[in-house]
């Protein structure tokens, strides 16, 4: 018998990942913009905050009588002109659909649930955890939430940092920022929550281990 040699596995470059199609993104901005929106809901009835330009449309929203969506959406349009300089057409028209997704969906959760009063510190944890969640679906699809999303892909795939990482730190300064508007101890919930988001992102979303486009 002629003896069989064992292949080596197959890298990465031998064996390429398969592009997604239409049908793939739709439903990735669909489910992803859906997934952060309730998380966004989540933080919004638990008085909590989170990072980012969210953080911003968090802390307009508790001061001023205005829909989170539409708030959410004003904050995030200068961060466009960024993305189409950095990051090119393609991905600034996916992550203007998101979020104006996460937008509209933010407008259905409280119909849906109107009376939904969570636990705060639960809702902190388990808000920023589906919006980071849904940060990452979007992410390996080639779009973001806006704000601080576009500067830490940049930074990722410019300098190898990872998103997660350079996404906490920014957070955590809009955190901070926070107790001008909600209680101490909220903030002290929101700053576990923030770290929990970044986790997410950091430890799943790193420089070269998602292949798709």
């Amino acid at each position: 018998m002629i003896p069989q040699t064992i292949s080596a596995p197959r890298t990465a470059a031998q064996h390429p990942a398969a592009p997604h199609s239409l049908s793939d993104h739709v439903l990735a901005l669909l489910s992803g913009s859906f997934v952060a929106s309730l998380g966004l809901y989540l933080l919004k009835t638990g008085d909590a905050v989170t990072g980012g330009t969210a953080c911003l449309a968090l802390l307009v929203s508790y001061a001023a009588p205005l829909p989170f969506g539409v708030i959410f959406l004003a904050v995030n349009a200068p961060f466009f002109v960024l993305s189409v300089l950095k990051k090119g057409w393609n991905f600034t028209i996916r992550t203007m659909i998101a979020v104006v997704l996460v937008s509209a969906f933010s407008s259905i959760h409280p119909l849906a649930a109107p009376n939904f009063h969570p636990n705060p510190a639960y809702a902190a944890v388990t808000g920023n955890l589906l919006a980071g969640m849904g940060l990452l679906i979007l992410f390996r699809h080639q779009a973001s939430l806006g704000g601080f999303n576009i500067l830490a892909l940049i930074l990722q795939e410019r300098y190898a940092l990872r998103a997660g990482y350079v996404q906490l730190a920014l957070d955590a300064i809009v955190v901070l920022s926070a107790l001008a508007v909600v209680t101490p101890i909220n903030v002290l919930r929101s700053a576990l929550g923030a770290v929990v988001l970044g986790l997410v992102l950091a430890l799943t979303h790193r420089p070269g281990r998602y292949l798709g486009a």
